[in-house]
């Protein structure tokens, strides 16, 4: 296998390591979009109720960030690999149980959201510091065009699978099945995982310098905020899209043609953006990028069917690779130039999740006091309209970032994947 990789490759050396990386991070991918796009409509299909779907998702952005920092400490005490393996473990209790409480899903909403969100945190930080570790700079564009390519196929595929799966069984068989095959998914992630060379770890962990660094760093602290917006749109978005597309359906199937609109319209325009959105263009591209994703919000705005859902999937997943690309390489280049970026990359990979889900959180907890307060047909629409604006905002934090002349970067983070694209 490795020889057919190298073969194709080139003269680039693919090690064993890297193979399993790319088979754990392609497992993760496909289990992710086979199942956890629909656990918001099986807990909503229970609960009938926006303020369940809420706190499920509070859970995951609360305890996602706090398992950062805790998997940080460890990465530097222990060993990457084992904080991955902890990650996947979780990722793989989260399904095993809700395969055990199936119909009191929603009873233990939070609880639920808590354990996915503790398995985000251990599994992204250790994925990003161990890509930055295997690969070197030849193999580097080979490995993340290759998870790119294994990320979009769970996308496009696991969504829509899932939905004809659920579509097809009668009850809840559907969603039974489906959690199976991804909880046997992370199992497999799991084994591979011990495939993996022990990394033993060094240095201490500085969290709280990275922290306090956007006090003497104005680029990082600039950056920093730009996330904090970017969570504020992501923490509605997530859900309130999905559960909109399976109100207006009442069909899992359409939601996943939905995703694999979003997908694949994001696939193509990936590698479009990745071409032509040169580093002098980046700012004006996060720009248009935004103001495109907020105008989308106005095609779902006063009319919600099905077609406009479509249309509305089709300009967001246009739109997130003209913002994300130049946005995730700024980032990169801020935290490249960064005081003691290459010996503290742990430090501002878990600093800068802390200040995206300090926006999401916040997103959400909105959410939940104002639907407590209003109809949540009326108020919505109105927080869909102001939140909305996240992205747009970060173009105005962003603008005044001058880093000078660039030099190939030490810290290539990859940018996570969410199982909802953001929305």
């Amino acid at each position: 296998m490795l020889k057919s990789l190298e073969h194709i490759t080139g003269k680039v050396e693919i090690n064993r390591d890297l193979i399993f990386l790319l088979v754990i991070g392609g497992l993760y991918s496909l289990g992710i979009f086979l199942s956890n796009t629909f656990v918001n409509i099986y807990l909503w299909k229970q609960s009938g109720d926006y303020i369940t779907i809420a706190m499920y998702n509070l859970g995951i952005y609360l305890f996602q960030p706090i398992m950062f920092i805790l998997a940080g400490r460890i990465a530097k005490k222990i060993d990457r690999v084992i904080v991955l393996r902890l990650g996947v473990i979780f990722l793989s209790l989260f399904f095993l149980s809700v395969l055990i409480i199936a119909e009191k899903a929603s009873t233990y909403n939070f609880l639920l959201g808590s354990v996915l969100g503790i398995g985000y945190g251990f599994y992204w930080l250790a994925y990003n510091v161990l890509t930055f570790e295997i690969t070197e700079p030849e193999t580097r564009d080979f490995f993340n065009g290759f998870l790119g390519v294994l990320q979009s196929f769970g996308g496009m595929v696991g969504p829509v699978l899932a939905g004809f799966i659920i579509a097809k069984m009668t009850a809840n068989v559907g969603y039974t099945t489906i959690f199976t095959i991804s909880f046997i998914l992370f199992i497999c992630a799991v084994a591979c995982s011990f495939a993996l060379k022990r990394r033993q770890a060094e240095g201490d962990f500085h969290f709280k310098r990275i922290f306090i660094e956007r006090h003497h760093n104005k680029n990082w602290r600039k950056i920093l905020h730009a996330h904090v917006f970017q969570g504020l749109r992501e923490g509605i978005f997530l859900f309130v899209i999905s559960i909109w597309v399976f109100l207006v359906t009442k069909s899992e199937f359409s939601l996943g043609m939905f995703n694999l609109c979003l997908s694949g319209l994001s696939f193509v325009f990936y590698f479009i953006a990745t071409k032509y959105i040169k580093p002098s263009l980046r700012k004006k591209a996060i720009l248009l990028g935004g103001v495109i994703l907020y105008f989308s919000i106005y095609i779902i705005l006063f009319k919600i069917s099905y077609v406009n859902l479509i249309i509305y999937a089709v300009v967001i997943g246009i739109a997130y690779p003209i913002i994300n690309v130049p946005y995730a390489s700024l980032t990169y280049d801020v935290i490249g130039k960064a005081w003691k970026a290459k010996d503290l990359r742990v430090e501002y990979i878990v600093v800068r999740e802390l200040f995206v889900n300090i926006g999401r959180v916040a997103s959400i907890s909105i959410f939940l006091i104002t639907v407590s307060l209003f109809p949540a047909e009326k108020i919505i629409p109105i927080l869909l309209v102001v939140l909305g604006t996240g992205h747009l905002f970060i173009y105005f934090f962003v603008k005044d970032i001058y880093l000078g002349s660039l030099r190939k970067k030490e810290v290539p983070i990859k940018e996570q994947l969410t199982d909802e694209k953001n929305r």
